[in-house]
């Protein structure tokens, strides 16, 4: 593999990064399985499939809610869809009931026991496992405590992020009048959270009684913030202990997100997609930055934590960059932002983040200043990997009709679907070219309901075609190809 040099002291050219990469991997694993437990049960993909692939990232087994497909396949995959036929939003929150008992009979069959790589630790990963196996993940403990809502403002100013990057907030054990709350943060539309629940479905923007109504039956402890006008955004940053009792923190380029596109089928606070191609402005892509490297100090610090994390934020019109959430996780925005390691010349951070978990030793990173470095000048430039996740938003059931699976597909001059060729990795489709990759496509014969996943549309870009307009607005070129994949679709029985 050839990397590229983009200036700013970076150049990665080395191609024996890969094979020491793979070599590591298979030392910390130490001839154990490895076994992927995530909803999509090709997860880490991009690593083992696309440019320089990394073949010991390739899972043993793959157990999932999704169906796989090649290139991507793992050795052997359990997965919810294959036996229920069905997408649902209650299978994508619940599919491991599902599966529980035919993966455990999977896993048994294992020569030795397995190293379990998912986004999360817990109580219910660990039964599955079973007696001897590793669950390489995050404690939950420690991860509930860092990813608390009601902590963050704490959270920050122990790590030292800046005052300008941090929004006016009040933590709450009870949420006061909305009056009150107003006073407290200084604006008419505050921000209420839940300090338990991730994602959107624990938070509440507050304009009148109606939504403070909703606001009170989320379970508290409570942060009030103020509401704050600006586009979502993150980072993925990987802490590696350097053996000398510190860490180094590798952070990625910033992308842009978009939440509430109705023409995507998802709803307010809800997750549309990201986009890595999208320039950033230096000040801002600077400071993100800068929080994340802090936060990854004091995480290790404090709890003698590692690994895989990303750091949400909003950028404002003004172009100020205000913290909004930390997961300390492998989350799924990982897998498409690993084309931008590998566009740099180096295996995907999910490699080392396994690394870490098992304790290995992480050696085919270049100095963390250096990469920060890169990272820094790559997000002031156009071009990089984006991906969309389309839902089903109609009332009606329905199947697909047609089409071949998820791979490479392009749009013909009636906008429709034209399969080009099989593939699993962003970086294989060219979007400027008119491709796309349509990741977890289901099946002719499976039954999706509304507010099920229908794919993940995936490329790569120049920077001539955009995702999105806005922070909640599909691009054109978004629009139809999420027209194109409806149209695959049919009512049918459920």
């Amino acid at each position: 593999m050839t990397g590229r040099d983009d200036g700013g002291g970076a150049a990665y050219r080395d191609g024996a990064a890969v094979d020491v990469a793979h070599a590591e991997l298979l030392a910390a694993l130490a001839g154990r399985p490895l076994v992927t437990v995530d909803r999509y049960s090709t997860a880490l993909r991009t690593g083992y499939t696309g440019p320089a692939p990394v073949e010991s990232l390739r899972p043993a087994l793959g157990i999932g809610c999704y169906s796989a497909w090649d290139p991507a396949l793992p050795g052997m995959v359990v997965a919810a869809e294959d036996r229920t036929r069905t997408r649902s939003v209650a299978e994508r929150h619940g599919w491991l009931r599902r599966v529980r008992h035919d993966a455990a009979r999977h896993l048994v069959k294992l020569d030795r026991p397995p190293v379990i790589a998912s986004r999360c630790a817990g109580a219910r990963l660990s039964e599955l496992a079973g007696p001897g196996a590793m669950v390489a993940a995050i404690g939950e403990g420690v991860r509930a405590t860092i990813e608390a809502r009601h902590l963050l403002d704490d959270l920050l100013r122990a790590a030292g992020v800046p005052a300008v990057a941090r929004i006016r907030c009040v933590p709450a054990e009870r949420l006061p009048g909305l009056a009150e709350l107003r006073r407290a943060v200084g604006t008419e539309r505050v921000v209420v959270q839940a300090g338990g629940l991730a994602g959107g479905r624990g938070t509440v923007i507050v304009s009148g009684d109606a939504d403070m109504y909703r606001a009170a039956r989320l379970l508290g402890p409570y942060r009030v913030s103020a509401y704050v006008d600006g586009w979502p955004c993150a980072v993925t940053a990987l802490s590696v202990p350097d053996g000398e009792g510190g860490v180094s923190v590798y952070v990625d380029r910033p992308s842009h997100g978009a939440t509430g596109v109705p023409e995507l089928g998802v709803g307010p606070l809800c997750p549309a997609g990201r986009d890595w191609s999208r320039p950033w402005p230096v000040p801002a892509a600077a400071l993100l930055i800068e929080c994340a490297e802090r936060i990854g100090i004091w995480g290790w610090r404090r709890y003698g934590v590692a690994g895989l994390f990303s750091v949400h934020a909003l950028l404002t019109p003004g172009e100020r960059v205000l913290v909004s959430a930390i997961r300390w996780r492998h989350d799924e925005s990982a897998e498409v932002s690993a084309v931008n390691q590998q566009a740099v010349g180096v295996p995907p951070f999910a490699l080392a983040h396994l690394v870490v978990m098992l304790r290995g030793r992480v050696g085919w990173l270049a100095d963390p200043q250096e990469f920060n470095q890169l990272s820094l000048l790559r997000a002031t430039e156009r071009g990089g990997p984006f991906a969309v996740r389309v839902r089903h938003r109609h009332e009606s059931p329905v199947r697909v009709a047609a089409g071949r699976g998820p791979g490479v597909y392009r749009l013909d001059r009636e906008d429709r679907l034209r399969w080009a060729r099989p593939a699993a990795n962003p970086a294989e489709a060219r979007a400027d070219e008119g491709e796309f990759l349509l990741a977890d496509l289901p099946g002719p014969d499976v039954v999706c309901h509304p507010g099920a996943d229908l794919a993940t549309i995936e490329a790569v870009t120049d920077g001539a075609t955009q995702p999105f307009h806005g922070p909640a607005s599909a691009s054109p070129f978004t629009r139809r190809v999420a027209a194109a994949i409806e149209d695959l679709c049919h009512p049918c029985d459920p």
